[in-house]
């Protein structure tokens, strides 16, 4: 068993590999998720202006940056409650679990999804800065750079995990494709 193996001690999962997923596969499943959070947040956006009668996006912005966060918050936490898994988890055979081998407790989903805000917002603060103070468009380096920093504390842990499910207490692992969908 190498470093990266932990065996599942859930029974109702019992397909379950116990290997950390690839960061490409990773990686591939936060870009569908981005993907999948444009309808998430264009419908709740839609709600918003709806509901509130505003007619600019910048029209209570605190209120509905506020809004997003925590419609954002909820997909999350339903995905992750029922199985573990959102649309695009699924898809890329990846599923999160506690570190324990369980299933999730609310403490740890909301805790996961607090915490996998950080890095990337630090990471945009610096970006806007260095781009400020060097004078080059800082919104090519937000793109570019920023989904790339969550990446970066798992190439100096032995299990490849990110920072925020090591905190959260929870893990990502590979989850072989069932055979009768």
């Amino acid at each position: 068993m190498n470093a990266r193996s932990k065996p599942t001690q859930d029974p109702q999962h019992s397909q379950s590999s116990s290997l950390t997923p690839s960061r490409g596969r990773r990686f591939a499943s936060m870009m569908y998720e981005g993907v999948l959070l444009f309808a998430v947040t264009f419908l709740a956006g839609y709600l918003f202006d709806t509901l509130t009668q505003s007619r600019h996006g910048l029209v209570l912005r605190g209120t509905r940056q506020a809004w997003l966060f925590i419609t954002i918050g909820v997909y999350f936490l339903i995905c992750w409650r029922r199985s573990g898994q959102t649309l695009p988890m699924k898809a890329w055979h990846i599923r999160l679990q506690s570190t324990s081998g369980g299933s999730l407790s609310w403490q740890q989903m909301l805790t996961r999804y607090a915490l996998m805000w950080l890095i990337p917002l630090a990471g945009t603060a610096l970006i806007w800065a260095a781009a400020t103070l060097s004078g080059w468009p800082a919104f090519l380096m937000f793109i570019v750079v920023t989904p790339f920093l969550v990446f970066l504390p798992t190439w100096f842990t032995q299990d490849g995990q990110f920072l925020h499910d090591r905190l959260a207490g929870t893990r990502l692992i590979s989850v072989r494709p069932s055979k009768n969908p």
